[in-house]
């Protein structure tokens, strides 16, 4: 069954300035598989983590580091749980996320589907 559906855009320029202006901010928001990845790529990956912060409708059950999202052979964007957060979604009946990913000049955009047991 769907346990929540969330979607989230996100300001690439806002992002950036965001970034620059706080230097360790992107260690507290993204994997450290993430960090280093073009500021288009990161704003992609804020709005999915926002996305399924309101999938879920309790974001106190995710560590924002311990969610990382990765791409499939085919090129497909997924999330991989690491620590408590993965933890944490087990214990609430997670099964599967599925996730989309898009970004234009100015913006990116996610959209979670969760489904649990």
């Amino acid at each position: 069954m769907i346990l929540g559906v969330g979607t989230d855009l996100c300001s690439i320029a806002r992002l950036s300035e965001s970034l620059e202006r706080t230097p360790n901010l992107a260690q507290r928001l993204f994997h450290p598989s993430e960090l280093g990845l073009p500021v288009n790529s990161l704003a992609a990956r804020f709005a999915a983590k926002e996305a399924l912060a309101k999938a879920l409708g309790n974001p106190r059950l995710m560590q924002w580091v311990e969610i990382e999202i990765v791409k499939d052979e085919l090129g497909k964007p997924g999330f991989v749980l690491h620590g408590q957060t993965a933890k944490n979604l087990e214990s609430v009946g997670v099964q599967r996320i599925h996730l989309s990913l898009s970004h234009e000049q100015e913006l990116a955009s996610a959209f979670v589907v969760v489904e649990a047991s």
